[in-house]
């Protein structure tokens, strides 16, 4: 049982993140490996925009080869928002996925998504759901983050996720990583959508069998 962790991450808010995504798909029992999605900008401007010493960590991530995507059993997606919208770098990897689609290399699988943003209005949710679109698109089935976590109602503290997905907060300059909330409710994430893979495996081939037979 593999689940794939695929994402991008600037600054390592959504690296720390997958991080702990990882530590739940483990827990689980299955298998978790993580890749970035290729970068797009230029090397001088992401030295003016993140710190070399992150990006030597981030760059020792493998970049995942589309064509592989398929051979997992589940994929949780990782994005910065943009404007409420996933980061240009994740909507370039998944436009180049055609193939894959048009093979339903990914039909039947479970598919997830996390975020962040620098505020906590910043557009955590919007970003989550119209990256699933993409994933509903390819015909996965779509994992949020239940309210079974209950930390995500806590009002005691500001912090992210939401039942769309585990998120965090980076504040304006960057400068707060995520909490132990935020990755609690990350790596529940990370075991919920395993278990399910798991549960979903043995009836997968059946399912697509009847579908065929349509």
């Amino acid at each position: 049982m593999k689940v794939y962790i695929v994402y991008y991450s600037l600054n390592g808010h959504i690296h720390r993140l997958a991080g702990a995504i990882a530590e739940g798909v483990r827990d689980a029992g299955a298998e978790a490996e993580l890749y970035r999605v290729p970068e797009t900008l230029p090397p001088d401007v992401i030295g003016k925009m993140s710190t070399p010493e992150f990006q030597s960590e981030f760059g020792a991530v493998p970049v995942i080869d589309r064509h592989r995507l398929g051979d997992a059993d589940a994929v949780i997606f990782g994005t910065p928002t943009r404007f409420g919208n996933m980061c240009g770098q994740m909507r370039q990897f998944l436009d180049s996925t055609g193939n894959l689609w048009a093979a339903g290399a990914l039909v039947g699988k479970i598919g997830s998504v996390f975020t962040g943003s620098n505020c906590q209005h910043g557009g955590q949710e919007t970003t989550i759901i119209t990256t699933m679109v993409t994933l509903l698109h390819h015909g996965m089935i779509c994992a949020g983050l239940p309210y079974t976590f209950g930390q995500q109602c806590r009002s005691d503290e500001i912090t992210g996720c939401s039942p769309y997905g585990a998120s965090t907060i980076a504040a304006a300059d960057g400068s707060r990583m995520p909490s132990a909330n935020e990755l609690a409710g990350a790596r529940y994430q990370g075991k919920y959508v395993a278990l399910l893979a798991m549960a979903l495996q043995e009836r997968r081939d059946g399912i697509m069998n009847a579908l065929r037979e349509e």
